[in-house]
């Protein structure tokens, strides 16, 4: 299993940046690897990602989720084998900061090699900043799901 944690601070109130972050099918907008995803049910998502040239798909579950906190999920079926979590720290009224930590299984050898020279922490990295862009230039554009699961 490999592990990457990556933190960013960006400069907007931590509801802003968490209901950017729980518009799910939005995804794609600052996540590189990732085709496409749909809200299937409020604790589920199908995904659809492109890894080392593979389109792979695959379902996600909300394990749980807190507003203005923390989402956390699980891989529950197909071709990926990830867990992870993303939390919101409010650092001040309008800067928060957000940490990523993502657990993965690499499949195959460019993913095993690419996981050995950090490729993916990189990615986490790049991401991130796609996310700050996003969030700091679209600012309050509408809400996230604010569901609460345990």
């Amino acid at each position: 299993m490999t592990q990457v944690i990556e933190t960013i601070d960006v400069d907007v109130p931590v509801s802003v940046a968490y209901n950017q972050w729980t518009r799910f099918e939005d995804f794609p907008k600052f996540l590189d690897e990732v085709d496409s995803i749909t809200q299937v049910t409020d604790t589920l998502t199908e995904w659809t990602v492109s890894v080392a040239g593979q389109t792979r798909t695959f379902e996600a579950e909300i394990t749980e989720q807190h507003p203005d906190e923390r989402v956390a999920w699980n891989s529950t079926g197909g071709e990926a084998d990830h867990a992870g979590v993303v939390t919101f720290h409010r650092l001040e009224d309008a800067k928060t900061r957000v940490t990523v930590q993502l657990d993965w299984e690499p499949k195959g050898l460019l993913e095993h090699l690419g996981a050995a020279v950090g490729v993916a922490g990189h990615a986490v990295k790049k991401d991130l900043g796609n996310f700050k862009q996003l969030v700091e230039s679209e600012g309050q554009t509408g809400q996230g799901w604010r569901g609460d699961v345990e």
